[in-house]
């Protein structure tokens, strides 16, 4: 049962507020204007309290959507080269729009394009952050998205749930929102009599037996609850509690009241750019590591040495996330690089000293440094 008015968000200073497509735009394509006013009424009202001191950070999908029709597109394409287009153009039609609804609160709005590959490495990641936190100082509202015009892999929907939550801790925020077109999460499909909505998640175990959708109803977006459910646990295991619940119902969610789904906090925050390499980078290849080398990296505090590497596969350059590997192939950790992949097969199973003597000083460093590297299973 829903308790009252809601701690954890009236006492948020910093919020990220994210927002599907489905909540944007028509179910042919298109930006449907009275839908974005209707989002910025709400979040201009939560800014316009200068006791409050409420910051917003709004991470909006609907670039791809906004661009089908402008494009003559009935449907979302499913091959990379138009999706990139639609994404060109609907990515200017959508911060047009925001520009313009946020202005009748004389309030500016900054485009902030973001990539996995920017905010893994350490100084794209320190320039991300502080690229918001000044927007944030300067009283505009940051609109951020992914940059899927200039993705090289398939884009993948949905991944803005995701990114919310990793946008959450870079900058630092008190509550993460998703809206969506699903009023919360639900023990069952919303659809089907009998099922009820779960007021509140303190756990995983909360979860256990919950049957998770997948779709969106609105046939634009691809961000179905699976992902939103991901993203939550996320944020809370950073120590972000997360309100789940429909863009209809966006005032009541950022007011505290019992709207939705509430995720409270499970965990602390963690070394920030390790947050993103875990969840949000894309391995470029892998290392398989020895014994030893697996117990230094998992259960120790060590970086990884040359000594530890029984195999390399794969196409990276130095900087590139890789996946560390044990014997049996499980991925145990995943790091930055300090080689390109071609570099590596004359280490593999030497000592550094050994290697500063036959190859040069430069080669007496680890191939992935402690600081690069977050452990995925122990």
């Amino acid at each position: 049962m829903d308790g009252g008015i809601r701690p954890e968000v009236t006492g948020a200073r910093r919020i990220v507020v994210k927002v599907g497509s489905s909540s944007l735009t028509t179910a042919g394509g298109g930006l449907d204007a009275d839908r974005v006013d209707a989002l910025v009424d709400v979040l201009a009202r939560i800014l316009g309290d200068p006791a409050a001191g409420k910051e917003i950070v709004l991470v909006s999908s609907g670039a791809i959507a906004a661009g089908l029709a402008p494009l003559g597109l009935d449907r979302r394409p499913k091959d990379l080269a138009r999706q990139q287009a639609a994404a060109s153009v609907g990515q200017g039609l959508l911060v047009a729009r925001y520009t313009a609804s946020f202005a009748r609160y004389g309030r500016r709005v900054g485009q902030v394009l973001l990539t996995t590959d920017d905010t893994s490495r350490r100084a794209h990641y320190r320039n991300a952050r502080r690229t918001l936190d000044q927007l944030l100082a300067m009283g505009a509202v940051p609109i951020v998205n992914e940059n899927d015009t200039v993705a090289t892999d398939e884009i993948r929907f949905g991944d803005n749930d995701r990114l919310a939550a990793l946008v959450a801790h870079l900058v630092r925020a008190d509550l993460l929102v998703l809206l969506s077109d699903v009023d919360g999460l639900y023990d069952g499909d919303p659809s089907t009599p009998g099922t009820s909505r779960i007021a509140e998640v303190s756990g995983p175990r909360d979860l256990e037996g919950v049957s998770i959708g997948s779709a969106g109803k609105a046939g634009v977006g691809t961000g179905g609850m699976v992902t939103k459910v991901e993203a939550a646990r996320i944020a809370a295991a950073a120590g972000i509690p997360v309100v789940l619940t429909s863009a209809s119902r966006a005032a009541d969610a950022l007011l505290g009241r019992p709207t939705g789904t509430l995720f409270h906090r499970t965990g602390r925050r963690s070394a920030d750019r390790l947050l993103w390499l875990a969840h949000a980078s894309a391995p470029r290849g892998a290392l398989t590591l020895d014994d030893g080398a697996v117990r230094a990296v998992v259960q120790g505090t060590g970086s990884l040495l040359p000594a530890g590497i029984a195999a390399v596969e794969g196409e990276f350059s130095a900087g590139d996330p890789v996946e560390l590997r044990d014997g049996a192939g499980r991925a145990v950790a995943r790091g930055l690089v300090a080689y390109d992949a071609g570099e590596i097969p004359q280490l593999l199973g030497r000592s550094t000293r050994d290697l500063a003597r036959e190859l040069g000083p430069e080669y007496e460093r680890e191939v992935v440094h402690r600081d690069d590297l977050v452990v995925l299973h122990r």
